[in-house]
């Protein structure tokens, strides 16, 4: 499967003020706070800047905020009190959440905000097709190590993945390698941007991460055991949950939010704002019936 959006993949990493006009302006007409700020997952920053862009577009007297860094500097973010909401591509831990209690009172509002395939990034001159989840495992706990172990062109697999702050590799770790550890030889990369370059540029390189970021490579088909049928991330398939390594992206509050913070999550939830999934190459998150 080769998905191509048209994105850009220099975004991690990075403040995206989207139309800032005063850093740290908090009070509009009436007291009201006119900045929100959201914080956190690297994953969800390309989505966020495109919710922030549209949003800001119907109020232009609200500034929203975006900042990447990963799931974990959002969550610690939103434990200091230095976001209005943290932006995580995994759930906050049992610990994450006493702490915003025991220093605010207040518990942990968790908001699941679009859906996402982690997926398997390739070169797309690699023939590998598909692969199951034990050979995930293999290759990133380094028992695999030769494309021909696995049906390609015999040569040395190339592993990138990201750091230990980041959701998507708290999430991969967990669902992929059975919560042990990476092989020394994976390469460590600060954003899933630097993983689709890397992969991009090497054609024995393997990558994961949100399948919004997939461009230029190819997201191949993936198994939960072998020797059954991979399955392409597709909102069909992610939704359904028949993908293997589905998950939620979530937003986080230190309790119920108020004024603009909470107009702007409402508003994400909105027909309009899940639309916006779809376009960045997430999916919406499936209306109850």
């Amino acid at each position: 499967m080769r998905k191509r959006f048209g994105l850009p993949v220099g975004l991690c990493m990075v403040a995206l003020a989207v139309g800032l006009t005063a850093c740290g302006q908090r009070e509009g007409r009436g007291g009201r706070s006119r900045t929100v700020t959201v914080k956190g997952s690297d994953t969800m920053v390309i989505l966020g800047q495109r919710w922030a862009e549209a949003y800001m577009r119907q109020r232009p007297d609200v500034v929203v905020q975006v900042t990447g860094g990963g799931s974990g500097t959002g969550i610690a973010a939103l434990i200091n009190g230095g976001t209005d909401i943290c932006a995580a591509s995994r759930p906050m831990k049992d610990k994450e959440r006493e702490q915003v209690r025991v220093k605010y009172g207040k518990d942990v509002i968790e908001t699941p905000v679009a859906l996402d395939g982690i997926a398997i990034f390739l070169n797309e001159s690699n023939p590998v097709e598909e692969l199951a989840l034990p050979q995930l495992e293999g290759i990133y706990r380094g028992r695999i190590s030769d494309w021909k172990d696995v049906g390609g062109t015999p040569g040395k697999i190339i592993c990138y993945g990201r750091e230990n702050n980041s959701g998507t590799y708290v999430y991969f770790k967990e669902h992929v390698l059975k919560d042990q550890d990476f092989a020394a030889e994976v390469q460590s990369l600060p954003g899933t941007a630097a993983v689709i370059n890397a992969v991009v540029k090497d054609k024995q390189a393997i990558g994961y991460g949100g399948i919004g970021y997939a461009k230029g490579v190819k997201a191949i088909r993936v198994s939960a055991r072998a020797g059954e049928k991979g399955v392409t991330p597709t909102m069909e398939s992610v939704v359904s949950g028949g993908y293997p390594i589905s998950r939620k992206l979530f937003f986080y509050t230190a309790g119920e939010l108020t004024g603009e913070a909470k107009a702007f999550v409402n508003w994400t939830l909105s027909e309009e704002g899940q639309r916006i999934c779809e376009q960045v190459g997430y999916y919406p998150i499936p209306k109850a019936k």
